[in-house]
């Protein structure tokens, strides 16, 4: 029997031993190069490893669509998460075909809507769907995405990547600054891909992004290497 979302106690009812357990929704979020999209690919691994099915969302990845991609060269295809799909339906679609889905894993999950956070608490909630969920907690103006914001609402468990990001200065980064034309930004659209041709007079603007520690990142300091005119650092 598969388990809906308009009904979850019949499950339980008719003898489905899903719901007796229940899943969970984790959230782990860090700032650029701490390690998440590794850490979902190394998730996704052991769960696989004993026996149990799941799948792999991502959006915005550097690789393109349909790709989760780490800094470190890992890789694996995934599903695209677009704003227009209902997890839900994608899961349900999924055991009407007789395939099971135990986990999701769902990498940048910080560009995903506010809805698609909701649809992965119901899968929990009414289906015995466990959610591991990895992304950034704040945009360039050190603003939560609406998303991460809802995740540390709703999640049961929220964890910060251990991996250490160091700012240049050697503190610890904690924060992802937007670098426009070799300047920090503080203005702008909240997501904007880095390595792109945003602007309006056909004048390519250069887009990077940089992790800082909260103090460099106030006051807008990029290191040695940009006050000298040296080449920053891409990440």
């Amino acid at each position: 029997m598969t388990p809906t979302d308009s009904d979850p106690d019949s499950c339980v009812a008719a003898g489905d031993s899903r719901l007796r357990r229940g899943g969970s929704l984790k959230f782990f979020y860090g700032p650029m190069d701490c390690g998440k999209s590794t850490l979902a690919l190394q998730m996704d691994y052991n769960h696989a490893r004993q026996g149990r099915h799941g799948l792999v969302l991502t959006t915005i990845d550097r690789a393109g669509p349909g790709r989760l991609s780490t800094r470190i060269g890992l890789g694996k295809e995934a599903v695209e998460v677009d704003t227009g799909l209902d997890l839900r339906l994608l899961v349900r679609d999924r055991w009407a075909r007789g395939i099971r889905v135990d986990y999701l894993i769902c990498d940048e999950a910080s560009f995903y809507t506010v809805a698609q956070i909701e649809q992965l608490a119901d899968l929990v909630d009414t289906s015995d769907v466990d959610v591991y969920a990895f992304g950034l907690a704040t945009d360039f103006r050190t603003s939560l995405f609406p998303a991460a914001q809802r995740l540390f609402e709703l999640a049961d468990e929220v964890t910060r990547v251990q991996v250490e990001v160091l700012c240049w200065c050697g503190r610890p980064g904690l924060l992802n600054a937007r670098i426009v034309d070799g300047a920090i930004a503080r203005e702008g659209d909240q997501v904007v891909i880095g390595d792109t041709d945003d602007s309006d007079d056909d004048t390519p603007a250069d887009v990077r992004y940089q992790v800082l520690c909260r103090r460099h990142h106030r006051t807008g300091d990029l290191g040695p290497a940009a006050r000298t005119g040296g080449q920053l650092r891409l990440v």
